[in-house]
């Protein structure tokens, strides 16, 4: 397959992009990936590069864009930071993705049984993640929940998990004017979803494109 072209991104609207992530998806599930024919894509995009989104997600290993949406070179943008938090530099990352290189849509990724999302659950404290883990708590505290709240109940984990996509979501937008105005003028979406660590599935959030 070849790399995107500037007509090929232009011509993708939000609905569309959300809608070739899913295919892609599907093909990985499925074990039907394409023949991204990966050296000419580096060939292709050595003079520039067109993404047709920026994908947040978390530094979990397991969790890499390009793969569990069957993509190649240059078709995403991937930022990656343990509990797929927002901060300055992605915010400031996700502004050059959408306004400058012209990607059409934001995904905000969680996982099921997140190892960020368990130490916030358990108020873990280590050097800097202290400092990152304090921006989930919120989400811990956020969810409706009488049950074990710590680490070793994945259900309240990943219930944790989805409440941290969708206050991500709403960072997104009320941190930066810039985004919020592109996706109230419909130039980009913003979309969030969970992929499965033990199936390779992404359940995006019914609805939740903006």
């Amino acid at each position: 397959m070849r790399a995107l072209t500037k007509e090929d991104q232009e011509k993708i609207t939000p609905e569309k992009g959300l809608e070739r992530l899913k295919e892609g998806n599907k093909r990985f599930v499925s074990n039907k990936m394409l023949d991204h024919t990966l050296l000419q894509q580096v060939n292709e995009t050595s003079k520039g590069q067109n993404p047709f989104a920026v994908i947040l997600s978390c530094i979990d290993s397991r969790t890499s864009s390009e793969l569990i949406f069957d993509q190649g070179i240059g078709d995403i943008f991937n930022a990656r930071v343990a509990g797929n938090i927002v901060n300055e530099d992605i915010l400031g990352s996700m502004e050059f993705a959408c306004k400058v290189a012209g990607s059409k849509l934001i995904v905000v990724l969680g996982h099921t049984s997140c190892g960020a999302i368990k130490g916030a659950c358990d108020n873990v404290e280590l050097g800097n993640l202290t400092v990152l883990l304090d921006k989930i708590k919120p989400s811990v505290e956020g969810v409706d929940y009488n049950g074990d709240k710590s680490s070793k109940n994945l259900e309240f984990v990943d219930m944790v998990a989805e409440e941290n996509v969708r206050r991500t979501m709403g960072d997104i937008q009320s941190k930066s004017s810039t985004l919020k105005e592109m996706i109230q003028n419909r130039e980009i979406g913003i979309v969030g979803g969970m992929y499965d660590v033990e199936t390779g599935v992404v359940d995006f959030y019914e609805h939740s494109l903006q």
